[in-house]
């Protein structure tokens, strides 16, 4: 159980939790510069939900660039900026988002640490190309001299048994008893259907994938800033690692889901998927639907409908 915080509507810097209902840019103006030690979002991509309307590109890389360089402006000199982003699609061509906006924050002066593919099973089934089943995380820093934590987010070791065979540590065991780096290609199933964190939001994000940056990327007592909030997952992942959380969301609906999971975390019972969980496999389960039936030796006549056994 988290210690219970009050709510604001309104950025202050002595604030634990706001919950901005309104444009991102009306709310980044009350944000001091430099004061935010991890920004980390996922924009809309200009395919047309609910919460967007669609725009030719140059106007949507326009409208982008103003809250990417506001952003920038509020992000502590050794903070980072993680901006999540998949395909715009435009009559079946895809244009890879992250492509088009990395020349935004390397004019700003940041600098690109890594590419993370963020890789899942579920989504939309493609018919005239090779369905989507990946997105992009565009890390960035203001400096070198960067807040870094390898440790906490560390994986477990495919081989920890593993030994040093030759040289002065032969026999000595080779893997960090910490675990692995978890390396820049990230599988962590999406939010969808059955998922235990599924809520209205179409887009959201699973609590797992921002711990990792939380953890990896500020300290405690740091700000947590998602100018589209959605369904308030970096607020939750913020508050859970003892960090303070700020976003913006225009939608009310979105707001009230994000408030109450938010209010359901503090209390200590919002149930989400938890960190380095192991995918869940069908057939290893024991899953009968795994099975191909069409392809089955049929060993038995199939029963008709009023057949007695």
């Amino acid at each position: 159980m988290i210690k219970k915080y009050k709510i604001s509507d309104e950025f202050a810097i002595s604030e634990r939790i706001v919950l901005y209902q309104g444009d991102c840019l009306d709310l980044l103006k009350s944000i001091p510069g430099e004061s935010m030690q991890l920004i980390v979002t996922s924009p809309p991509y200009n395919i047309g939900k609910e919460y967007e309307k669609k725009l030719n590109l140059q106007t949507y890389l326009e409208q982008q660039a103003a809250i990417i360089r506001e952003s920038v402006r509020t992000l502590s000199p050794f903070g980072s900026i993680c901006w999540q982003v998949g395909n715009f699609v435009d009559k079946g061509s895809i244009i890879p988002l992250d492509t088009v906006l990395y020349p935004i924050f390397t004019d700003l002066g940041l600098k690109m640490r890594n590419r993370i593919i963020w890789h899942f099973e579920h989504g939309l089934h493609c018919s005239k190309r090779f369905s989507g089943r990946y997105e992009t995380i565009i890390w960035f820093t203001k400096s070198n001299n960067y807040v870094f934590h390898l440790d906490p987010v560390r994986v477990p070791q495919k081989y920890p048994g593993k030994k040093h065979f030759r040289g002065p540590k032969a026999g000595k065991y080779s893997c960090n008893p910490l675990g692995k780096n978890p390396g820049d290609i990230w599988a962590i199933p999406n939010v969808k259907s059955n998922h235990v964190e599924k809520t209205e939001h179409p887009c959201q994000f699973p609590v797992e994938l921002i711990e990792r940056f939380v953890l990896s990327m500020t300290n405690e007592g740091d700000w947590v800033f998602d100018p589209f909030l959605g369904a308030g997952t970096a607020i939750v992942a913020a508050l859970r690692h003892q960090r303070k959380g700020v976003g913006a969301e225009t939608l009310a609906k979105y707001v009230d889901i994000a408030r109450d999971r938010i209010e359901k975390e503090m209390a200590g019972y919002l149930r989400t998927r938890p960190m380095n969980k192991p995918i869940y496999d069908p057939k290893a389960a024991g899953n009968s639907l795994t099975g191909t039936p069409w392809t089955k030796p049929q060993t038995t006549p199939q029963m008709a409908l009023f057949d007695k056994k």
